[in-house]
């Protein structure tokens, strides 16, 4: 076809429309900041619902790179992008590259658990993000700093999201069931552990999610207590000490903990502003990239010529963003077409 896309973001989203674009005989380039391409699920160990090993997906989009119309450019940012006679330029280093339309699938940054200070996230050694537990899981060491096993354990959920002090009033929409998941990990790995999920609520919403919550209860015995922990500190003895509250019984409590995991929620990436910005596409309230209509045209930006997919638009899970890509990649097809 003679047709040149420039995807930025090399990440699920994006090299998944870079297939289908590439089948449909497309010269694709991605360009990905990062030393490989894959994204974030590189750094993950199992995946919701089903167990699934994250290395099955990093398998099948570097199989989905091995294509003689696609071109991945790693460890290259975006310097300039620039719009004439209805193509863009994109300049990344000394290459400037040709594009008859541009795909921006520059995905998501995980919440800072750190401005969270009442949570003492890089203030005490035991309490990790969820992020850090998946390389736990992948190191196979699951110790405390001082190398003991921990044997009371509780997982926070919406860290980072639903919440008026960090400034992110949206749903994360994974991190409830990421937490199921790796209750259910830790106590495969730790029979003997208490394992507690503090939540304000559970948003199972998707095919399988109630399953796997019930499983948890049913079958792992992973205690699920309704209230926001308030406030964490760290005893003499190197143990977590927290004081929350049960609001279904409307009891307040404290407990002692070994570790805590802090299950932290996706925000709009760095990467994702400075390239809305370059495009002088329009942001939502949250920072994610607005849509032309969120119920018809998902994955058209705001900006004619450009398109969106993946979580630089909203939260997503593997298999909605995959779809989300699919999307993206026909609309992108169906401008070519009638360009």
């Amino acid at each position: 076809m003679n047709k040149n896309i420039v995807v930025i973001g090399g990440g699920i989203a994006g090299i998944e429309s870079s297939s289908i674009l590439a089948n449909l005989g497309y010269n694709v380039t991605i360009i990905e900041k990062e030393k490989q391409a894959g994204g974030k699920i590189r750094n993950w160990n199992h995946l919701f619902p089903d167990m699934k090993p994250a290395k099955d997906i990093v398998q099948y989009v570097e199989n989905k790179l091995k294509h003689d119309n696609i071109s991945i450019k790693i460890n290259s940012d975006v310097d300039k992008i620039e719009k004439q006679n209805g193509n863009w330029f994109v300049y990344s280093g000394n290459v400037r590259y040709t594009s008859d339309a541009l795909l921006v699938s520059t995905g998501f940054d995980l919440f800072d658990a750190s401005r969270k200070e009442e949570y003492g996230y890089k203030i005490y050694d035991n309490v990790i993000t969820s992020a850090d537990l998946e390389s736990k899981f992948n190191e196979n060491k699951l110790f405390t700093t001082s190398g003991k096993k921990p044997e009371k354990i509780a997982l926070i959920h919406c860290v980072g999201s639903r919440d008026e002090k960090s400034g992110n009033h949206y749903c994360s929409k994974v991190c409830c069931v990421t937490g199921v998941k790796q209750a259910i990990e830790l106590n495969k790995l730790l029979p003997e552990a208490q394992i507690y999920c503090f939540y304000m609520d559970l948003r199972m919403f998707d095919k399988h999610f109630e399953e796997l919550y019930r499983t948890a209860q049913e079958k792992h015995n992973i205690q699920f207590i309704r209230g926001r922990v308030s406030e964490i500190s760290e005893t003499q003895d190197n143990q977590l000490y927290i004081k929350t509250e049960d609001t279904l019984s409307g009891r307040p409590f404290k407990m002692k903990l070994d570790m805590v995991v802090l299950l932290v929620g996706m925000e709009a990436g760095i990467g994702t502003n400075k390239i809305g910005k370059m495009c002088n596409l329009d942001f939502e309230n949250s920072g994610f990239l607005k849509s032309k209509d969120i119920h018809t045209q998902s994955n058209l930006s705001t900006e004619n010529g450009i398109f969106i997919a993946g979580t630089c638009f909203a939260p997503m899970g593997i298999k909605e963003t995959i779809e989300n890509a699919r999307s993206s990649a026909f609309e992108i097809h169906n401008y070519l077409q009638n360009k």
